[in-house]
């Protein structure tokens, strides 16, 4: 299985009244496989799954997962410990998107046999963000990594295109998905040779950024327009901790009934969401 295309990490709507809003959650999920998503993710931290209780986590997985199976799209679920990789067998997911652990910088080789013992009902994405869990990993870890069997793909998030990522692209493991995770350089992400991506901001213009994915690979030139202005539709999701714009923007476009966060996260400033629904406008 090699992933492709842009998968969209799903927000977890609440309701006027704190809990969960399933049909606003399933709603979302139509509207972005139909706009054209490749697939899904479910329980990304763009989810809030940490404040999220068990019940509410297993009813978000079962309705996106209902959706994926009805649209035969592939779902990937964030799942980074043993007890949650397990938990998904049954549940029809593709893939789990596991953390490399955070805080505690185990070292190079701590996290190749932390990937290596992580095993399974599905394969793992990992996901590589150094600039949250504190863990740098060179190219020669990324490579160790992909050698794993039952490793399928990276969500790469380094917060930029640095020396590592180019020689990752230059040659990249067989059978192996590098799927770009920042979303205001995902073009030239793609330029490099990244098959896809997951992106919080393609719950806006979803179709656009799969056409990105795709002009990449046969019109440069429309490529090269394409990323430069949905860039701008990034940068304006992330003036504010993720997902606090992205659900104030859904809300204003009256996709999902409120934009409440819960805690630690705290509402995104209205100049901010202002700035993104103007830009949104553009789309």
């Amino acid at each position: 299985m090699t992933l492709s295309g842009v998968f969209v990490p799903l927000v977890t709507p609440f309701d006027t009244a704190g809990g969960v809003a399933l049909d606003a959650v399933e709603r979302l999920a139509h509207e972005v496989l139909e706009d054209g998503a490749a697939g899904i993710v479910a329980l990304g931290t763009t989810g809030e799954p940490g404040s999220l209780t068990a019940d509410e986590r297993r009813s978000v997985l079962d309705v996106v997962g209902a959706v994926c199976r009805e649209r035969s799209a592939p779902l990937i679920v964030g799942a980074s410990t043993q007890d949650a990789l397990d938990a998904l067998d049954g549940t029809g997911a593709a893939a789990a998107l596991a953390v490399v652990p955070p805080f505690v910088r185990p070292g190079e080789d701590g996290v190749v046999a932390h990937f290596a013992h992580l095993t399974g009902p599905v394969p793992l994405v990992v996901y590589h963000i150094p600039y949250r869990t504190g863990q740098a990993l060179s190219v020669g870890a990324l490579r160790r990594i992909a050698a794993l069997p039952h490793v399928v793909g990276i969500k790469h998030a380094v917060g930029g295109i640095d020396a590592d990522t180019v020689d990752l692209l230059a040659d990249p493991p067989a059978d192996f998905a590098v799927l770009g995770g920042d979303d205001v350089v995902i073009s030239p992400l793609l330029a490099l040779g990244a098959h896809g991506a997951i992106l919080a901001s393609a719950h806006f213009a979803t179709g656009r950024f799969a056409e990105l994915v795709e002009a990449w690979r046969t019109d440069v030139v429309r490529a090269r327009d394409l990323g430069g202005r949905l860039a701008a539709l990034s940068a304006s999701v992330f003036t504010a901790p993720n997902p606090t714009v992205v659900k104030a923007l859904l809300h204003a476009q009256g996709r999902i009934p409120t934009p409440d966060v819960r805690l630690p996260l705290l509402a995104a400033d209205d100049a901010l969401v202002a700035e993104a629904v103007r830009e949104s406008k553009n789309w």
